[in-house]
């Protein structure tokens, strides 16, 4: 029954979808397939209709003035959604927690190592005479300073960096 059904009125949806579709905007298969959603909805529902050319095309109207609020309704996208540009969530956070571990890692540095590498981490982009003058120390010292610093930091992060790698 439902297979003689399918058969008689697929010829009858393919020309109501092809006529309504691009009227409003759509694909004809859509339409057929959002049509053919609903009729297996009706017969496990209600039964097979008791006119159904009659019914087929009163479907394809509905479905099509529901396809027309839809399209009414939507708006598109400022960017496109899959931007591969842009970081996501996942990365936002993963950087995020780098950041973090970065700062605490700093915070334990001995001496004035913690000012030093604030200042060169800091957005103002100070240069090495700023540097130096905050910090209270002579230009020429900052380099080897610097690299003293840096190599405790490099020391505090490895064991941190070598707990994060993958394991088989």
């Amino acid at each position: 029954m439902t297979h003689d059904l399918v058969v008689t009125l697929r010829p009858l949806l393919a020309a109501e979808a092809s006529a309504e579709a691009y009227a409003s905007g759509g694909e004809p298969g859509d339409l057929e397939q959002a049509v053919w959603l609903r009729l297996l909805e009706r017969l496990e529902s209600a039964g097979p209709p008791p006119d159904p050319q009659g019914w087929l095309r009163k479907a394809v109207r509905a479905e099509v003035r529901r396809s027309r609020r839809t399209a009414r309704l939507e708006r598109p996208y400022d960017t496109e959604p899959a931007d591969d540009t842009l970081p996501g969530p996942e990365q936002l956070a993963l950087t995020a927690a780098r950041y973090r571990a970065l700062r605490d890692a700093v915070r334990r540095l001995p001496g004035r190592c913690p000012r030093l590498i604030e200042a060169l981490l800091s957005p103002k982009d100070l240069t090495y005479r700023e540097i130096a003058g905050e910090l209270g120390i002579s230009q020429g010292s900052l380099g080897p300073e610097r690299s003293r610093c840096l190599g405790c930091l490099r020391r505090l992060l490895t064991p941190e960096v070598a707990a994060r790698e993958v394991r088989g």
